[in-house]
Protein backbone atom coordinates (compact mmCIF):
# COMPACT_ATOMS: atom_id res chain seq x y z
CA UNK A 1 0.00 0.00 0.00
CA UNK A 2 1.18 3.51 -0.77
CA UNK A 3 0.49 6.93 0.75
CA UNK A 4 1.38 10.56 0.14
CA UNK A 5 2.59 12.94 2.87
CA UNK A 6 0.08 15.70 3.61
CA UNK A 7 2.72 17.88 5.34
CA UNK A 8 6.43 17.86 6.06
CA UNK A 9 7.59 15.54 8.84
CA UNK A 10 10.95 15.89 10.59
CA UNK A 11 12.64 13.42 12.92
CA UNK A 12 12.16 14.30 16.59
CA UNK A 13 14.84 12.01 18.05
CA UNK A 14 18.31 12.01 16.44
CA UNK A 15 19.53 8.86 18.27
CA UNK A 16 16.45 6.63 18.54
CA UNK A 17 15.94 3.67 20.82
CA UNK A 18 16.50 0.36 19.04
CA UNK A 19 16.95 -3.26 20.05
CA UNK A 20 16.83 -6.83 18.81
CA UNK A 21 14.61 -9.64 19.95
CA UNK A 22 15.63 -10.86 23.42
CA UNK A 23 17.37 -7.65 24.53
CA UNK A 24 16.70 -6.51 28.09
CA UNK A 25 14.73 -3.24 28.01
CA UNK A 26 13.63 -0.91 30.82
CA UNK A 27 10.02 0.16 30.27
CA UNK A 28 8.51 3.24 31.91
CA UNK A 29 5.52 5.52 31.41
CA UNK A 30 2.95 5.40 28.63
CA UNK A 31 2.60 8.33 26.24
CA UNK A 32 -0.52 10.41 26.89
CA UNK A 33 -0.96 11.35 23.21
CA UNK A 34 -0.13 7.89 21.80
CA UNK A 35 -1.20 5.47 24.61
CA UNK A 36 0.05 2.34 22.83
CA UNK A 37 3.63 3.65 23.17
CA UNK A 38 5.85 3.20 26.22
CA UNK A 39 8.98 5.19 27.10
CA UNK A 40 11.77 2.61 27.10
CA UNK A 41 15.56 2.44 27.38
CA UNK A 42 17.60 0.02 25.27
CA UNK A 43 20.84 -1.78 26.29
CA UNK A 44 22.94 1.07 24.81
CA UNK A 45 21.21 3.63 27.06
CA UNK A 46 19.11 5.23 24.31
CA UNK A 47 15.57 6.09 25.34
CA UNK A 48 12.46 6.64 23.26
CA UNK A 49 8.94 5.52 22.47
CA UNK A 50 8.30 1.84 21.76
CA UNK A 51 5.00 0.34 20.68
CA UNK A 52 3.71 -2.03 23.36
CA UNK A 53 3.58 -4.96 20.92
CA UNK A 54 7.40 -5.01 20.78
CA UNK A 55 7.76 -5.52 24.57
CA UNK A 56 7.07 -8.52 26.82
CA UNK A 57 5.40 -6.27 29.45
CA UNK A 58 4.59 -2.59 29.90
CA UNK A 59 6.61 -1.66 33.02
CA UNK A 60 10.01 -2.37 34.56
CA UNK A 61 12.58 -4.84 33.23
CA UNK A 62 11.15 -6.42 30.09
CA UNK A 63 12.35 -8.17 26.96
CA UNK A 64 12.20 -7.08 23.36
CA UNK A 65 9.84 -9.47 21.57
CA UNK A 66 11.22 -8.64 18.11
CA UNK A 67 13.65 -6.29 16.46
CA UNK A 68 12.65 -2.62 16.78
CA UNK A 69 13.88 0.82 15.83
CA UNK A 70 12.18 4.09 16.70
CA UNK A 71 13.83 5.73 13.68
CA UNK A 72 11.48 8.27 12.12
CA UNK A 73 11.44 9.14 8.45
CA UNK A 74 12.13 12.70 7.32
CA UNK A 75 9.65 13.38 4.53
CA UNK A 76 8.26 16.31 2.58
CA UNK A 77 4.67 17.17 1.76
CA UNK A 78 3.68 15.44 -1.47
CA UNK A 79 6.30 12.70 -1.08
CA UNK A 80 5.09 9.17 -1.85
CA UNK A 81 5.92 6.35 0.61
CA UNK A 82 5.26 2.62 0.73
CA UNK A 83 3.47 1.56 3.93
CA UNK A 84 4.90 -1.56 5.57
CA UNK A 85 3.50 -1.92 9.09
CA UNK A 86 1.06 0.03 11.26
CA UNK A 87 1.41 0.40 15.05
CA UNK A 88 -0.55 2.72 17.32
CA UNK A 89 -1.32 5.47 14.80
CA UNK A 90 2.09 5.32 13.09
CA UNK A 91 3.30 3.60 9.93
CA UNK A 92 6.70 2.03 9.27
CA UNK A 93 7.21 3.36 5.75
CA UNK A 94 9.80 3.40 2.97
CA UNK A 95 10.38 6.35 0.68
CA UNK A 96 11.17 5.99 -3.01
CA UNK A 97 14.93 6.15 -2.22
CA UNK A 98 14.66 3.03 -0.03
CA UNK A 99 14.99 4.79 3.36
CA UNK A 100 12.68 3.44 6.08
CA UNK A 101 11.27 4.89 9.29
CA UNK A 102 8.10 5.76 11.20
CA UNK A 103 5.56 8.39 10.11
CA UNK A 104 2.36 9.45 11.88
CA UNK A 105 -0.75 8.12 10.12
CA UNK A 106 -2.48 11.48 10.53
CA UNK A 107 0.08 13.00 8.14
CA UNK A 108 -0.61 10.44 5.37
CA UNK A 109 -3.20 10.18 2.63
CA UNK A 110 -3.65 6.61 1.39
CA UNK A 111 -3.39 6.05 -2.35
CA UNK A 112 -5.43 3.63 -4.36
CA UNK A 113 -3.32 0.73 -5.63
CA UNK A 114 -1.50 1.52 -8.86
CA UNK A 115 0.00 -0.80 -11.40
CA UNK A 116 3.55 0.09 -10.31
CA UNK A 117 2.85 -0.25 -6.57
Amino acid sequence: MWAVLLRDYHTQYPDPVCFVRGDAIVAGARDTEWPEFIWATDPAGRSGWVHQSYLSADRGSVLGLRDYSARELDASAGERVRLIEQAGGWWWAENERGVQGWLPARDLSMELERGDA
